[in-house]
């Protein structure tokens, strides 16, 4: 009896980020990207979300490979992590390898990893799997697709792209290749739906080249421009305008120059010689003539961006005449930290140019006619989307159907879900346990939702401790308890309520001579919290600790 053919998203499809998927025949399973997502505003202390990849675990003799499909942090940002529990070979073209050397080299894993470089039109063998990669545009270079031939069928696996007529590189989406796949018959394919819900097509990153002229021109002083570190196109772009309009320019942000070191090394980034300053001579330089590409275009609290907000950056300062262009989209959930930068930016005399106040950025994802045409080239016998959260991923099940695709060869499901494909079929299987890994400072997954429960409560209205000595023989509170609070009161201003607490602590710690300290605690704790919320109407976490 054949092996069957299983397809296990991990990672991307429910959400925006940490994108991760297998693929399974037999006793062999390839992995399609590692990657990381971003925190929303309620994962407090989170510095970032990676797959939960437990299905892997008991099966790690069967992973062959890891293949990465770009350098985007949500699709590589999780590989050091991986490869700590995973000893693979990771597949990448050259400049998605450099990114990721970058980074294994930061986490200082860069001499155990086995890394390979592959190009677009190469072939590759892995077990039982022939993988095809194709060149697609994105916004950053180098990004493929994969064409996957397997014993079963052939799958198609779009990447993150779009099919933009000018990219930055002069590189298009290879249709001819998708063209040459549906000759082949393409069982599945896999489809990146970021933009399903946005119609027409998404415009090329050519007009960014304008709205920069325009801004840099306009701009009385220094010209700030934040996007995200491994946006080599956006970088290539800048310089190119920068250079037009006679600025020199300074790299501000450790991955970014990390970045932009390794990408012009290996010629994917042309920065003309005596036009890159670093930031201390950027200082001698006329403001009109400076443009500082930064990090911190999402408002994480280290970026370069939130550090000029908030006057913590050790040598920049935003000064007057200065203008900032937050060149990203912002990433869902992100919206409040991102306006509050921006806000700051303001009040320290900067202009500041973002979405959709300038379109000042262009996404790399298809919107719903680029997707439709996808679909038409490659014509899959089934069809799963890929890469967005549940509305997307729904609407451009919708898509799928309106260029014909059969209903019941459509799967929209969530991570975790087992796809199950033959030549006839794509079923359902059972959900596999996973969810949110969160990594904080150096902890993997040991902070969970019951640790984000408690934070979110001790936000909204502090703690309250109460420390009682108490003697079990009689039953008696000895001496005046102490109470500590921390983000519910102010304690000068309310010594009467504190007071008040005193007298409920000692009533509660009064019971029966023998009992033991740990339901005295009990008692105290639900006392104090009934008096709080009488007095406040407010709920703070209260601990009661009772010392014999």
């Amino acid at each position: 009896m054949a092996a069957r053919l299983k397809i296990m998203p991990m990672g991307g499809l429910g959400e925006v980020g940490k994108n991760m998927m297998a693929i399974e025949y037999g006793r062999n399973i390839l992995v399609i990207d590692a990657g990381l997502m971003f925190p929303e505003s309620d994962m407090l202390g989170i510095d970032y979300i990676i797959p939960d990849w437990s299905y892997l675990r008991d099966k790690k003799d069967r992973v062959r490979a890891m293949i990465i499909t770009h350098g985007h942090m949500d699709h590589i940002g999780a590989l050091h992590h991986f490869l700590a529990e995973f000893d693979v070979p990771v597949y990448a073209t050259r400049l998605t390898r450099g990114l990721i050397e970058v980074r294994l080299r930061r986490e200082h894993m860069l001499e155990q990893a086995e890394l390979y470089t592959f190009a677009p039109g190469d072939v590759l063998e892995i077990g039982p799997f022939t993988i095809e990669p194709f060149h697609v545009c994105h916004s950053i270079p180098d990004t493929v697709g994969l064409g996957i031939t397997t014993p079963a069928g052939l799958i198609v696996h779009s990447g993150d792209f779009k099919l933009d007529p000018t990219p930055v590189d002069g590189w298009p989406t290879d249709l001819a290749k998708l063209a040459e796949f549906r000759s082949r018959g393409v069982m599945v394919l896999l489809s990146d739906s970021t933009n399903a819900d946005q119609p027409g097509t998404t415009p090329s990153e050519a007009v960014l080249d304008d709205v920069f002229r325009q801004i840099m021109q306009r701009s009385p002083g220094r010209v700030i421009i934040a996007t995200f570190a491994s946006l080599i196109s956006r970088i290539q772009q800048v310089v190119d305008v920068a250079a037009q309009q006679e600025r020199k320019i300074a790299i501000a942000g450790r991955a970014m120059v990390e970045n932009t070191k390794m990408a012009r090394e290996l010629g994917y980034l042309n920065i003309p010689q005596g036009m890159l300053l670093n930031l201390q001579e950027i200082k001698a330089v006329p403001p009109q003539q400076v443009v500082i590409m930064a990090t911190g275009s999402q408002g994480e609290p280290m970026g370069i961006l939130n550090r000029l907000a908030t006057a913590r950056h050790r040598s920049l300062r935003i000064q007057q005449g200065d203008t900032v262009v937050v060149s990203s989209h912002t990433i869902p959930g992100n919206e409040e930290t991102v306006h509050a930068v921006i806000n700051r930016l303001y009040q320290r005399g900067a202009d500041v140019y973002y979405d959709p106040v300038a379109q000042v950025h262009v996404s790399g994802h298809a919107a719903q006619e680029e997707q439709k045409r996808l679909l038409n080239v490659v014509r899959p016998r089934c069809f799963v989307p890929i890469h967005g959260e549940l509305r997307h991923l729904k609407q451009h099940g919708k898509l799928a159907r309106e260029v014909g695709i059969p209903q019941e060869n459509i799967a929209v499901v969530e991570n975790g879900y087992e796809l199950i494909l033959d030549q006839k079929r794509l079923e359902v299987g059972k959900r596999v346990p996973g969810g949110y890994v969160f990594v904080e400072g150096s902890l993997v997954g040991e902070t969970g939702p019951a640790v984000l429960d408690e934070r979110d409560k001790l936000s909204q209205s502090g703690f309250v401790v109460a420390v009682v000595h108490y003697r079990r023989s009689t039953g008696r509170p000895v001496g005046r308890p102490r109470v500590i609070t921390s983000g519910f009161v102010f304690a000068p201003a309310a010594n009467e309520l504190l007071s008040g607490a005193e007298r409920v602590i000692r009533k509660a710690a009064a019971v029966q001579a023998g009992t033991a300290p740990e339901m005295v605690e009990h008692l105290v704790q639900q006392a104090l919290s009934d008096f709080f919320y009488q007095q406040t109407r407010s709920k703070p976490v209260v601990i009661a600790t009772v010392l014999e």
